[in-house]
């Protein structure tokens, strides 16, 4: 119960900060860096911010690589949060997360998209893809327009917190996961993946074994 009361303070608190503590909201550029982000004018935007943007879509890539998986034995399917995500972020993750049950088992047969999210190509394709963001804003954006941003921006600021939020958060998912998997007592092998930001939960994506399909059916 402490888990679910800390995510929903977790979820007001930010919606809370975004709204009221935020720099303030400067709607002309936001409708503008949009704009260029999906009609792929890329050229004007400092790669920080277009790597960071993109970062938030592998974030929600890892997640449903677990959470697919944990939603098909759940009360509540993942897959509506999972859309509210690509739209909303973190914001449309966390009322998943406080709402799901632990459960540390999966039964069935996996459909497409689950085989397609269980493979360890997808990690590695997520990695890949990664490492070049890391490498491209890293070295070719402008960090001091990023600060004076994210300090005076509040869709910048809040996409930057929302990152931070994602890392966070994957440790309530991981433990069931890798229990699923065969897991079940590893607490050093779970601290490695969880405290090493993005890079752990992408490490374990390509690692992990597949899970083993069964025909049970969910009640």
């Amino acid at each position: 119960m402490s888990r679910k009361i800390t995510l929903w303070l977790i979820w007001v608190g930010f919606i809370a900060y975004v709204l009221l503590l935020a720099p303030p909201l400067h709607l002309q550029e936001t409708l503008t860096l949009l704009k260029n982000l999906l009609t792929v004018q890329w050229t004007k935007i400092n790669p920080i911010i277009l790597s960071l943007f993109s970062l938030i879509g592998v974030w929600i890539q890892i997640y449903s690589c677990v959470l697919f998986f944990d939603g098909r034995m759940q009360k509540i399917p993942f897959w509506p949060f999972a859309l509210a995500s690509l739209g909303s972020g973190v914001i449309g993750l966390i009322p998943y997360l406080a709402l799901r049950e632990a459960n540390q088992e999966f039964s069935g047969n996996k459909d497409g998209l689950l085989k397609l999210l269980d493979s360890r190509s997808t990690g590695i394709i997520l990695t890949v893809f990664t490492l070049g963001l890391l490498v491209f804003g890293c070295l070719a954006g402008d960090w001091g327009d990023f600060i004076a941003q994210f300090q005076g921006d509040r869709f910048i600021n809040g996409m930057s917190l929302a990152f931070c939020l994602f890392c966070l958060l994957f440790p309530t998912v991981l433990g069931d996961d890798m229990a699923r998997r065969g897991f079940l007592s590893n607490s050093q092998l779970f601290w490695v993946i969880a405290l090493v930001p993005l890079l752990g939960p992408l490490a374990y994506l390509c690692w992990r074994p597949s899970l083993r399909e069964t025909t049970a059916e969910v009640a």
